[in-house]
């Protein structure tokens, strides 16, 4: 399956993105807001260890699950400060915004950053494409019919089934992240070579090795080892579900371009992705990531002015005819089961 919808090839110009992006930067919309992220870094990661002086302070209690629930969501928004530091959205130097991604995703939450921005940009630069965009290549789930052709044994057990696992499986997604950051930094190609570039890979070891004392060593000093576990695989399982629920309605389902379709900028990254409707407390429970089209078509925009640009994005591309994909959270989650259902259908006649 190369796409969930088709992509009309004819209506190309590659000036389009230049006259969009010339009314973005009029709009001062591009300009950087450095004391803004400042104060939501320092009240995000206050609340962040907030909540872990709770932990400590609560002890040894059947509490403690109410907290991890808690710091599921605070490690969450944690994320987003990286996701913005990783795009230069709150400083233009590159010093600073790695030093804040690294505080933010090494540190905090055991989350290569180096790792995480190699992968990530990858998507931006092909989103929706399956042989080049990582987030959609073949995995625990599938994407395309090709994918799912290509299954075997309990793998295409899962893939008949898969829309019906997606919420369980993102329950798994935190422990991913964590296996596949280590993996990263000490992954080798068989010429000797690693196999992820990374800027400060011996910083990120020590920070990940740091994260990873820190976590086991509250957790045991804390309560007994039996409710750490518990703590732990609620903490882990809730910040990946939330993870995957944050990132999940922006592409899936969304048209999946191949070599054939020679898109120019505007129109790959506008018809790939969709947004999700709603006002502040949507845009803060996703990291302004309802926003997709906005933050694909300029993603070093700080995330406070992506809602500001929806309306003079959304009038272009009227303008040149280019399909605007909007819907509300719980619509976006059916389109992404109804594809992960209908790229597994083949396989459920066999």
């Amino acid at each position: 399956m190369g796409r969930a919808t088709a992509v009309d090839p004819s209506a190309r110009r590659g000036s389009d993105y230049a006259e969009l992006s010339r009314r973005v930067r009029a709009a001062g919309l591009l300009t950087r807001r450095p004391g803004r992220y400042l104060t939501r870094i320092v009240l995000t990661l206050g609340v962040y260890v907030a909540v872990w002086v709770a932990v400590v302070g609560t002890g040894d209690s059947w509490a403690q699950p109410v907290l991890a629930v808690v710091l599921a969501v605070a490690t969450t928004q944690v994320a987003f400060l990286g996701h913005d530091a990783g795009h230069r959205q709150m400083f233009r130097r590159r010093g600073p915004s790695e030093f804040v991604g690294l505080l933010t995703g090494n540190l905090a939450i055991g989350l290569s950053y180096g790792w995480w921005v190699d992968k990530h940009n990858r998507h931006h630069a092909n989103p929706n494409h399956a042989d080049e965009d990582p987030d959609v290549g073949a995995g625990a789930l599938v994407w395309t019919y090709e994918q799912a052709a290509d299954t075997r044994g309990v793998a295409r057990w899962v893939a008949r089934r898969q829309a019906w696992f997606f919420f369980p499986m993102l329950l798994l997604e935190g422990l991913n992240l964590h296996v596949a950051s280590i993996r990263a930094i000490v992954g080798r190609e068989p010429g000797g070579g690693f196999r992820t570039p990374m800027r400060h890979r011996a910083v990120e070891a020590l920070l990940l090795t740091l994260h990873t004392a820190a976590y086991a060593g509250v957790l045991l000093l804390t309560m007994s080892p039996v409710k750490a576990l518990v703590f732990a695989a609620i903490h882990q399982g809730l910040w990946g579900l939330y993870m995957g629920c944050s990132f999940a309605p922006n592409h899936k389902g969304m048209p999946m371009p191949d070599g054939d379709d020679e898109l120019d900028y505007l129109r790959k990254q506008v018809l790939t992705a969709r947004n999700v409707r709603g006002g502040p407390f949507v845009d803060a429970a996703l990291g302004g990531l309802n926003l997709q089209i906005e933050h694909h078509l300029f993603p070093n925009m700080p995330r406070a002015n992506l809602r500001r640009a929806r309306p003079i994005v959304r009038a272009y591309c009227a303008e040149v005819g280019v399909p605007y994909a909007e819907t509300g959270l719980v619509d976006s989650y059916r389109q992404a089961l109804a594809h992960l259902h209908e790229v597994g259908r083949p396989l459920r006649g066999r």
